[in-house]
């Protein structure tokens, strides 16, 4: 028996057009990211890629998965969608190159309750822009409407990073030692962690985010959409050119300071911090006046203005440090590794 119209996948709440549309909309996006290696292109059943690996000795494949978590409702009160993207990249290949890797290829993940072709370009586009960033190819991806999941207006995103490093120059943290260099590189703001603390010390807050906030020196919205840093290139150009000597790297996302620099940490060796030396950017000071949080809960949920900590050989320290300076990184010596049971001192 034919089926009625009242029983086609659009009426169940599907729109294959849109989808359609979607398609031919992102192509050019993600052909912007393709690099050597990309084989094929969008529309296959699978993304294909052939790296270059007749210089390692021992090639490891080195994965990251995430998303960008509720820093996505900001995105859909206000409507912007074009940054959100950058968001998920970074925190996919920020974890990725902590071991050395560099990523090589990105997929990613669209679930939404309905198909707007213009948002989908929108949201894409900003993956593209973080491939771009970090030189990784953009090979394929899903894009899924759940109606009756989800709302028409809501979704959410994941992505799927790829890379390899030579088995002997995996950045691990074995070698770091008493005496080492802790040395972090600024975030852009909040990256993309945190966010439900942030919205529930903003709640009224949120009705506005559009009005300027003099201590922000922007509107509420532009800084809560600030996209996250993405590190891949500066940090392979570092180890590169000083190999051994950066010993470590933690990416600092959920959880702060106190459970993201021990994971690059040996049982026997601290990190001890002098916040002092760390320009805290204006919206963690904001956060914490109007949601009168704890000073250890702040570096516990937050990156406060270091969105990456490497430990580095004393000996190699300054050179390090002139080298991110001529990179206009600004580099901030943020306290130095010690002897002792694998933790975090914040002094």
């Amino acid at each position: 028996m034919q089926n009625s119209k009242s029983d086609s996948y659009a009426a169940a709440g599907v729109d294959v057009t849109a989808g359609y549309e979607s398609v031919e909309r992102i192509k050019p996006h993600i052909a912007s990211t393709y690099r050597p290696g990309v084989l094929g292109s969008i529309g296959g059943f699978g993304g294909l890629f052939e790296p270059d690996l007749k210089n390692m000795k021992r090639p490891i494949a080195v994965s990251g998965v995430d998303g960008v978590g509720t820093k996505l409702k900001i995105a859909m009160i206000l409507d912007k969608h074009d940054t959100i993207g950058v968001d998920c990249v970074a925190m996919c290949v920020n974890d990725v190159i902590c071991t050395g890797a560099e990523p090589l290829f990105f997929l990613d993940y669209l679930a939404m309750g309905r198909n707007d072709p213009e948002r989908t370009e929108k949201i894409v586009s900003g993956i593209a822009e973080g491939c771009r960033l970090a030189g990784c190819a953009l090979i394929g991806g899903e894009t899924a409407e759940h109606p009756g999941m989800m709302d028409d207006d809501e979704y959410d995103v994941a992505g799927f990073a790829l890379g390899f490093v030579d088995f002997e120059n995996i950045i691990d943290g074995k070698t770091i030692a008493a005496g080492d260099i802790l040395i972090g590189l600024r975030s852009s703001g909040l990256h993309s962690n945190g966010y439900s603390l942030v919205r529930k010390i903003l709640s009224k807050e949120l009705r506005s985010l559009d009005l300027h906030v003099p201590d922000l020196g922007c509107t509420l919205g532009e800084e809560l959409l600030r996209p996250t840093r993405i590190y891949v290139k500066t940090l392979l150009g570092l180890i590169k050119r000083f190999g051994k000597s950066v010993k470590g790297i933690s990416h600092i996302t959920g959880g702060g300071y106190y459970e993201n620099i021990p994971r690059m940490l040996p049982g026997v060796v601290r990190a001890e911090i002098d916040v002092t030396k760390i320009p805290v950017p204006p919206i963690f000071d904001y956060l914490m006046r109007s949601g009168t949080i704890p000073v250890r809960d702040m570096y516990n949920t937050f990156n406060m203005g270091v969105g990456l900590v490497m430990a580095v050989g004393e000996e190699n320290a300054d050179n390090i440090v002139r080298h991110l300076t001529d990179l206009d990184e600004d580099p901030i010596l943020m306290g130095r590794c010690v002897k002792g049971q694998k933790g975090v001192d914040i002094v």
